[in-house]
């Protein structure tokens, strides 16, 4: 039963995307984070991959570890902390936020440039077009990519924060198939719906996993369109006629 709940789904963001989202979702300056809070949400990422079977990159454990340890020495009084040759810094914080300050500069210019192609582009896909509509119809498209989904999923989950813990539950009622069948048959193409609203008649975590899997699946397949109304705006999905179901 767990292979029918697995679906492929290749991460091409890695840890310092999603560092730069945690500190843009909490609208803080990069000079200003807060290790012992962004630790404990990239953890809580982590965790939320492991739970849906995403495999990733060895990249996202060694930020971790990296983080636990940047976070053990800002918590610790310095004449506590066990003597280290090469440290120059006094903020053991300061290699992270120079290594996330040039990798947005990179994210930037990378950003800007993709713009100006896509300005220049005579020529659109059928997915282009198809955005192009929307933003015709007055409604912002922002990119949406893993990591606002998973925040989305995570506020769904809160539902069921008395619940017991989702690894512990053997609830095998519904597969990925099955909510892939039901998605389809209750979404008509050209609907939309609010990511929130998929998930109102899921009555357990285990449910609610297998819908976000069966979600991930449909959105791969070009099922559905994914927009945000403005940066860490609310998810909505439309049902395109560009899938292959």
């Amino acid at each position: 039963m767990e292979a029918e709940n697995r679906v492929s789904l290749e991460i091409f963001e890695g840890p310092l995307d999603l560092l730069l989202y945690l500190i843009k979702k909490d609208e803080v300056d990069i000079y200003e984070v807060s290790v012992e809070r962004i630790t404990d949400q990239y953890l809580e990422y982590i965790d939320t991959f492991k739970i849906l079977n995403i495999e990733l990159a060895s990249e996202f454990i060694v930020m971790a570890a990296n983080l636990m340890y940047i976070k053990s020495r800002t918590l610790l009084p310095r004449n506590e902390q066990a003597p280290e040759e090469d440290i120059d810094e006094e903020d053991p914080r300061w290699e992270l936020i120079r290594q996330l300050v040039e990798y947005k500069k990179f994210k930037d210019a990378a950003n800007y440039l993709e713009k100006r192609e896509v300005e220049n582009q005579k020529f659109y896909s059928a997915e282009q077009q198809f955005c192009d509509d929307l933003e015709e119809e007055g409604e912002p498209i922002v990119n949406v990519g893993i990591f606002e989904l998973i925040q989305a999923f995570q506020g769904v989950l809160k539902r069921f924060d008395d619940e017991d813990d989702l690894t512990e539950i053997a609830d095998d009622r519904f597969t990925v198939s099955d909510k892939i069948d039901y998605l389809i048959t209750n979404v008509s193409k050209g609907q939309k719906v609010k990511f929130y609203q998929l998930f109102e008649e899921a009555s357990t975590k285990s449910e609610v996993l297998v819908t976000f899997l069966a979600l991930l699946e449909l959105i791969r397949l070009n099922e559905f369109q994914v927009r945000q109304n403005g940066v860490l705006g609310e998810i909505e999905l439309t049902r395109t006629n560009l899938g292959e179901i």
